[in-house]
């Protein structure tokens, strides 16, 4: 939506900025630290922690990942942040100020401070699924270069380590060493059993560095699992735009979401929490059925439309969406992610699938909110481990053929192989694999996903039938 300021009205550069000047608001102490700023986390994480009836307690401290960018640009309103909610109806706003400390994510001594300080109760993280080097094998790939790297800054001593975990183990080392005792780390990340990914990821990084320290983390660290939910796509000009034009405020970071969202935990917080529930937040006992409902029916089918659509020339979810081909390939994965959802022994007949899936369809095809193709199909190799393979060895274990899964698997490998922009972690096996032909490129594009299947004649040669159906 483009909304033009109109005759007599003030133009941008004449309205205030948003700050905490502007809008009156206490910074609470910082006791939550997050990892990886970015539009979601201040959409789902922060903006449940604002909700909360005791949010003046929990103030949040965020880093960058991989850019300062979003911090410096946070700093210069003190934290304070408009999400603006699109619904087919019209846009509602609010002004989030849960984040007191946005800092770039180089200031290592910052955080190893925050997390050493006694009050610092709970680390979240939204670092992406690629950025916790978990192999097939469930473990830490030590030899991955940037781990290895990492791993040798700190036998050193020589300088701060460059990624999310590396940073995040010379942290806790900090909290260790201070006697800081407990906290929580939340996985906010689209992983099945992200707490188990997180926890294997830091255990694996420190016991590779100090077998001490990772012992400590296992006594001392609670590793929370999540389902979290709501689309946020990129922050336009036009977005800008509108918050100028409604607010009567210049808001250089805010983020545009739908009005849905959903947040499911399971695990222990020893040094407490917020209490997110006020604002929706569920906690369960078992989080299995309700991140495998989320993993498969709405990233599942993100996934195979942002290959599918762009292969077709499309842009944005609900563009695909409209697509008859990409539609009915949707439902073709929904009918078998639902048919091993509800007969998982898992409580899968209490997750309303059905309900589930008629409301995904109407938000996908919410044209309002334009969440780009090009943004959900980075670190596929990474996202398909979870999103297609569990849901094709089901299909397959069930004397099925798992089509529909296979699809979104034959999808990624033509878009891989289609001149498109890869983004990836294993871009370079991936380019290498494309080098091939035939079943065999099909062979060893389906082995980055899972080596097992890429073993079984059958679904190589299903995967390679599907090739070109877009």
């Amino acid at each position: 939506m483009s909304i033009e300021l109109q005759p007599g009205a003030p133009s941008a550069v004449d309205l205030p900025q948003l700050n905490r000047r502007l809008r009156p608001s206490a910074k609470a102490p910082v006791r939550i630290v997050h990892l990886g700023l970015g539009a979601f986390s201040r959409s789902h994480q922060a903006w449940y922690t604002q909700q909360a009836s005791d949010a003046a307690d929990w103030g949040i401290a965020a880093f960058t990942g991989r850019r300062p960018d979003a911090a410096l640009a946070l700093a210069e309103q003190d934290g304070l942040f408009t999400v603006v909610e699109r619904a087919d109806a019209g846009d509602s706003f609010a002004v989030v100020s849960s984040i007191v400390e946005a800092v770039d994510g180089a200031d290592v001594q910052r955080l190893v401070e925050l997390v050493a300080a006694p009050v610092t109760a709970i680390i979240t993280l939204t670092i992406t699924e690629a950025a916790y080097r978990i192999g097939s094998d469930g473990h830490l790939e030590r030899a991955a270069s940037d781990v290895a790297a990492d791993l040798a800054l700190l036998a050193s001593g020589s300088a701060y380590p460059a990624t999310p975990l590396g940073r995040l183990v010379l942290a806790l080392a900090a909290r260790r060493a201070a006697g800081a005792g407990p906290l929580a780390v939340v996985c906010c990340d689209n992983l099945s059993n992200n707490g188990t990914v997180a926890r294997n990821a830091l255990a694996g990084f420190a016991g590779a560095w100090d077998a001490g320290l990772a012992e400590w983390i296992d006594a001392n660290i609670s590793f929370v699992s999540t389902s979290v939910d709501r689309i946020t796509p990129r922050t336009t000009d036009a977005d800008l735009a509108a918050v100028e034009a409604a607010c009567g405020y210049r808001d250089n970071s805010p983020v545009v979401a739908e009005p849905f969202s959903n947040w499911v935990l399971s695990g222990e917080f020893p040094a407490g929490r917020p209490r997110w529930e006020d604002s929706g937040a569920v906690f369960v006992a078992d989080i299995e059925p309700y991140e495998n409902r989320k993993l498969w029916l709405l990233n599942g089918a993100h996934s195979l439309l942002a290959y599918a659509g762009q292969l077709r020339g499309h842009t944005t979810v609900a563009q695909a969406l409209a697509d008859p081909f990409c539609l009915q390939a949707v439902e073709g994965f929904w009918d078998e992610a639902e048919a091993n959802l509800a007969g998982s022994g898992t409580g899968g007949t209490d997750l309303q699938i059905p309900a589930y899936r008629a409301a995904l369809h109407a938000r996908f095809s919410n044209a309002r909110i334009a969440h780009h193709l090009a943004q959900i199909a980075m670190d596929g190799s990474t996202k398909l481990r979870m999103r297609a393979v569990p849901v094709l060895q089901a299909e397959r274990a069930a004397g099925r053929s798992g089509a529909g899964a296979a699809l979104m698997i034959a999808a990624w490998m033509d878009f891989t192989a289609g001149g498109h922009t890869v983004q990836d972690p294993l871009v370079g096996a991936i380019g290498a694999a494309n080098q091939l032909a035939g079943s065999e490129r099909t062979q060893a594009l389906l082995a980055l996903l899972d080596p097992d299947l890429a073993k079984d004649r059958s679904v190589i040669d299903l995967v390679e039938n599907l090739r070109g159906s877009f």
